[in-house]
């Protein structure tokens, strides 16, 4: 396809930008090593029981829907404080501390373990692992520097105010963006319109001369498309489409970007 003409770049964050379901799995893997030499057990074992726990709990909740709403997902509840003044993210904060302490004690009575101080101690385990686990793509390491030299740049991400902030401070992003906009703070998520409306506010620009390129379908494609904003599927990973959910355009990694806008 001919390059699009565009006048600013919207980004999500991710799985886009930053690893976040692998540096999840990571962090269960190395969060639970102590299980080996204290009860011997296999930690990889523990870990797909944590993150099955989690997500039991977290469904089961009465905050899932607001969860959904704005994007966090159950794995994120287990290391975000969900500081900020919304009503239910002081809520969250004041469950988070039971819903990890279910999370893991579930996990560990899944392999015969009764230990709710190891349980807290894996919680907390996990919630430092994952802190340390934030990165740029090298894709996205390389070319953001010169995207910010090319046009103005959003980052529009779904999520805990408080979380996505800390990955975007810790992984180094922010310095590029002139709009950062987190579904936390608007009360709603992609693939509502209003993330993106903030963004294109904010840099003052129309929705047909911006571009978003995510890696959700259901989310950052499907909501581009709702915002009238061209739509850039990063699809790291070939998967198939799924759905009706039609992107304008699909790239494999970030370094296509600079052949396709302009």
């Amino acid at each position: 396809m001919p390059p699009m003409r565009i006048h600013a770049l919207l980004l999500d964050l991710d799985d886009t930008l930053i690893p976040d379901e692998s540096a999840s799995e990571a962090a269960f893997l190395a969060a639970c090593a102590p299980v080996a030499d204290r009860y011997g057990l296999d930690p990889a074992a523990v870990a797909h029981s944590a993150g099955a726990c989690a997500r039991q709990v977290w469904h089961a909740s009465d905050h899932i829907a607001y969860g959904q709403s704005i994007g966090i997902s159950s794995w994120e509840g287990l290391w975000a404080d969900f500081t900020g003044d919304a009503p239910e993210l002081q809520r969250l904060h004041a469950w988070a501390p039971a819903y990890r302490r279910e999370a893991w004690t579930r996990a560990l009575a899944r392999h015969g373990v009764d230990d709710p101080a190891f349980a807290e101690h894996l919680a907390n385990r996990f919630r430092h692992e994952r802190r340390r686990r934030n990165v740029m793509f090298p894709d996205a390491a390389q070319l953001l520097p010169q995207f910010a030299r090319r046009l103005p740049l959003a980052l529009v991400t779904n999520g805990a105010p408080d979380l996505q902030h800390f990955k975007i401070d810790a992984s180094g992003v922010r310095p590029y963006f002139q709009s950062i906009v987190v579904s936390g703070e608007v009360g709603i998520g992609k693939p509502h319109t209003a993330p993106m409306q903030r963004a294109l506010r904010e840099l003052n620009c129309d929705p047909t001369h911006a571009a978003m390129v995510g890696d959700n379908l259901s989310t950052d494609i499907a909501g581009a498309l709702n915002a009238d904003v061209h739509a850039i599927w990063l699809n790291r990973d070939a998967t198939p489409f799924t759905g009706d959910i039609r992107p304008d355009a699909v790239v494999a990694s970030l370094y296509e970007l600079p052949g396709l806008i302009r």
